[in-house]
């Protein structure tokens, strides 16, 4: 058992998860805008991928400790998502991985290359463990979740800022992102995993699949 809840706040203690294969270790970053920033260790390897280097490098550098970092992966291109890019690169050495449409941005942005463009079926090794790259467009164009098919377990999927407790992520006014968005999450997350499915999103606390399942109908009809 765990007693992991994913309940985490700025300048508060990480919370761990320890699965059979991966540690996930879930922080809160920066006052204002209160990222998740997820440090993801392959149990067997010891490898580590850091999902969203948001920001303060004196609190995700300590997490990754001495045993380093092989990958950084970007969900999307919003600059609360990558405001610690540069010193997290510059101290480990890490690749940069981002989705397609939304790798420029974040190079533009940052000054720091994305080192490898993914899209829907890519892949990011953890050690011997493997996160799925699905592209969900609409927050961003180029906006993606990655997903952890646990063997001995649930599926566990980050999610960035695409899906929340209680809703999709913003599309500030656009109807057709929106529905583009909706349609994704929809069609990608809930249409091919099960209620089972515990998700990580970029701000805030976790859910699952199940607890908000019942709701797409009004997500969708309320257009936000």
């Amino acid at each position: 058992m765990t007693d992991y809840t994913g309940a985490v706040t700025v300048g508060g203690s990480p919370d761990v998860r320890q699965l059979s294969r991966l540690t996930i270790t879930k922080v809160a970053v920066d006052e204002q805008m209160s990222n998740n920033a997820y440090l993801l260790r392959c149990s067997a390897t010891g490898d580590q991928v850091l999902v969203d280097a948001a920001a303060e490098p004196g609190t995700l550098l300590p997490l990754v400790g001495d045993a380093g970092l092989t990958t950084v992966v970007t969900t999307h291109q919003h600059w609360d998502h990558h405001r610690a890019l540069a010193d997290v690169v510059a101290a480990t050495g890490a690749e940069v991985v981002a989705g397609e449409p939304d790798a420029d941005a974040i190079t533009g942005q940052t000054g720091v290359p994305v080192s490898r463009r993914v899209g829907d079926g890519d892949t990011v090794a953890v050690g011997d463990c493997e996160l799925e790259v699905i592209r969900v467009t609409g927050h961003t164009p180029g906006s993606i979740c990655l997903l952890y098919r646990d063997p001995d377990g649930h599926p566990h999927l980050f999610t960035g800022d695409s899906l929340f407790p209680g809703g999709v992520g913003n599309t500030f006014g656009d109807s057709v992102a929106f529905a583009t968005l909706i349609d994704d999450v929809e069609t990608k997350l809930f249409g091919t995993l099960p209620d089972d499915t515990w998700f990580y999103p970029g701000h805030g606390d976790d859910s699952t699949l199940g607890a908000e399942r019942p709701h797409l109908a009004e997500w969708r009809e309320r257009g936000w």
